[in-house]
């Protein structure tokens, strides 16, 4: 799973996602991209089973190229714990995607092909998306 070595901070506070993407809102290294259009926490494994699903459909062909990094920690309080006592351990790291976020770049493929593959990928993301070649932008 993907993680950060190292972090200045044990615990982070959630946070807000308002308003759109700061960067990374247009196809930059491939030809095609998988782009987010709501906002959400993706998990390292949700990342994971993604970069799987592509990689296994386009049969190793092409490059991909992965644009999201988890370094984000949730913390989580034990099932069946009262309130108070501070804030739960660490349990994964997130990536926090707003809409615009292009995620994942496939390249030495075809449309058809892309396109299927990222269909596979979206189902197991935990955001709306769409697919954009190099010359659209939201």
């Amino acid at each position: 799973m993907l993680s950060p070595k190292k972090v200045k901070w044990r615990k982070q506070m959630k946070g807000k996602m308002r308003g759109l993407s700061k960067g990374a809102t247009t196809v930059a290294f491939g030809e095609y991209g998988l782009q987010a259009l709501s906002f959400g926490f993706i998990t390292s494994r949700q990342i994971e089973a993604a970069r799987i699903a592509i990689s296994r459909h386009v049969k190793r062909g092409g490059k991909l190229y992965i644009r999201i990094f988890p370094d984000k920690p949730l913390s989580k309080k034990p099932a069946e714990t009262r309130m108070g006592k501070g804030k739960g351990n660490p349990e994964e790291w997130v990536a926090v995607v707003r809409p615009g976020r292009v995620m994942y770049e496939l390249e030495g493929v075809d449309e058809k092909l892309a396109r299927e593959a990222f269909h596979l990928a979206e189902h197991k993301l935990a955001v709306q998306t769409r697919v954009v070649g190099r010359e659209q932008i939201l």
